[in-house]
């Protein structure tokens, strides 16, 4: 395996044609994706090149020149992060664990930031022990208890100064609806945020050099799904909603702690909320990572329409009855609400779904619809893994698929025999 990105050239043109776009063409694109593994046995997970091109250009189109930061958790695997990073348009990492953020640190990687807390008393003292680390990594804190961790492994004057930026909450408190959003930093209000600034400002080993808000509940909620008219209508009145208290809120939040220090970057947004994360005059950079690979959970957003560059397929193993096939595997469920929509979903050959009583199963997922009938055992299934960085921790490896045949193999941070989170 290599994790060499110089072969994933993501900088050649992105056209509009059907050539260029060969998933608007089902069959076409399955059965070439089908071909490439040919020879492969069990469960296989690929990247179509092509798909991959097109969903990172398209972030950047839709960022209208603002810079992109890499969401690593929704990739983890090196090589694509980095040749997602050498196209114009994106900068930086959004590391989920200091252990990570010190690994990519140690490969090469600089302007890291730490999406969330980190109290891993291990990988602070190797923070703080490695001068050039600490300058390329920025930690996340929203209570000065975090401080206090780091100050109980090496004292300030033991160790270079911490970088470190605020995470504030940027769910929308909405009157009748209570807290719309997910539930990230105690710190909300302007003067809860600098409140804290100025803590972090006074205390010695530590230097302020950013802000962070995710609106959860714009990026991360669907707006268009098919047969749900009256659900969609409400989630982008809400969405419209949240976005207006937001820019307000926001724009008071940065202009309260640029009085407190200078920051050098304030991170918004994710991939379901790029254009109006970059709208907002008070946001230098946005952060996109699960648009690259597109898992399906993005295929219903009114705003914009993803490749599906990454899936996995499995093989048909037993056929309990003439209208089912059963694939051994299959229940790689998301995280988040147990709900269908975390299951993975088969996407080739086309009309699949899986049985109500058994849903996607621990060793086998049994199939049913007009294509199960046809399926024989040692015949290939495509699904998609509903996110799209949590297909990595489930392999070691993706085919890299351009056309119908494999370009390339690529270890995932499984298969670099790290499991960070």
């Amino acid at each position: 395996m290599s994790t060499d990105a110089s072969f994933l050239d993501l900088n050649a043109p992105v056209a509009s044609s059907s050539v260029s776009m060969p998933w608007r063409d089902p069959a076409s694109y399955w059965g070439g994706m089908t071909r490439a593994i040919d020879g492969h046995d069990g469960a296989v997970a690929a990247i179509n090149l092509a798909a991959l091109r097109y969903n990172a250009h398209d972030l950047v189109v839709r960022a209208a020149g603002t810079p992109i930061r890499v969401a690593s958790k929704s990739i983890r695997i090196r090589a694509v992060a980095d040749a997602v990073l050498a196209l114009p348009g994106f900068a930086g990492i959004l590391a989920f664990t200091l252990p990570e953020a010190l690994w990519l640190a140690s490969h090469g990687r600089g302007d890291i930031v730490l999406g969330y807390p980190s109290v891993d008393s291990q990988a602070l003292a190797a923070l703080a022990a490695d001068p050039e680390a600490a300058a390329r990594i920025t930690l996340m804190v929203d209570d000065t208890a975090q401080l206090d961790a780091v100050d109980a492994v090496v004292a300030p004057s033991a160790r270079p100064r911490i970088r470190v930026a605020i995470d504030a909450d940027a769910s929308w408190r909405a009157p009748g609806l209570g807290n719309v959003g997910v539930r990230r930093s105690p710190v909300h209000t302007p003067s809860e945020v600098v409140a804290l600034a100025q803590k972090i400002a006074a205390r010695p080993g530590f230097t302020l050099v950013g802000l962070m808000m995710y609106e959860a509940q714009i990026a991360g909620q669907t707006d268009n799904v098919r047969g749900a008219a009256a659900e969609n209508a409400l989630m982008r009145w809400m969405k419209r909603r949240s976005i207006a208290e937001l820019a307000d809120r926001r724009g008071a939040i940065v202009a309260g702690v640029r009085e407190v220090a200078p920051l050098e970057f304030v991170n918004a947004g994710g991939t379901g909320s790029i254009e109006s994360s970059a709208a907002d005059a008070a946001v230098t950079e946005v952060t996109a990572g699960s648009g690259i690979l597109a898992g399906h959970l993005f295929d219903s957003y009114e705003a914009f329409d993803l490749a599906p560059a990454a899936a996995f397929s499995m093989q048909v193993v037993r056929k309990p009855t003439d209208g089912i096939a059963t694939i051994l595997g299959g229940g790689w469920i998301a995280s988040g609400p147990p709900a269908a929509s975390r299951q993975p979903l088969p996407v080739w050959p086309a009309g699949l779904h899986t049985l109500g009583r058994e849903g996607a199963g621990e060793v086998q997922t049994p199939l049913e619809g007009d294509a199960a009938r046809a399926l024989r055992v040692g015949d290939r299934v495509w699904l998609r893994h509903s996110k799209s960085g949590e297909l990595s921790e489930r392999v070691n490896e993706f085919q890299v698929v351009d056309g119908d045949r494999v370009v390339a193999t690529l270890p995932t941070y499984r298969g670099e025999g790290k499991a960070f989170l």
